[in-house]
């Protein structure tokens, strides 16, 4: 009988160790609560910093190394290098339309006027550079 008391003491401490054990993992992650805003404020505030946080940088380098062809005069590559904005726009549009509308138009005429101004015989490279410095800062 003492035998079985003692294994069953252990078995308690044992069983509270490892109780503790998990309790100070879950005391050591952060709580990432937010605070209470009002369903007005938080719609707005995503309206301005959905697409303009960074959070996509594919399109900021499409952009970018759009950019820089232009600026060389390279318009073949740059239509080449814009291609690729639609195909970085087509993973990351549906979730920007449905929490920021607003921003989501903004991308889609920036997109659309680089475009038709790369598909123009002699591109305008001011009109470019200004609609991919527009659609820089959108995005």
């Amino acid at each position: 009988m003492a035998r079985f008391n003692q294994i069953l003491v252990l078995s308690a401490v044992t069983l509270l160790a490892l109780a503790g054990c998990d309790s100070a993992k879950e005391a050591s992650t952060p709580q990432t609560s937010s605070p209470a805003i009002p369903a007005a404020t938080a719609v707005s505030t995503s309206e301005k910093v959905a697409v303009s946080q960074g959070n996509y940088p594919e399109l900021s380098t499409v952009v970018t190394n759009t950019k820089a062809a232009v600026q060389t005069g390279n318009f073949a590559k740059a239509k080449t290098e814009f291609d690729k904005f639609e195909r970085a726009w087509e993973k990351v549009e549906d979730g920007i339309k449905s929490k920021a509308p607003k921003s989501y138009d903004a991308v889609e005429d920036g997109e659309e006027k680089v475009m038709t101004e790369l598909k123009k015989s002699q591109p305008s490279k001011d009109n470019v550079l200004a609609a991919l410095q527009s659609l820089e800062k959108t995005i």
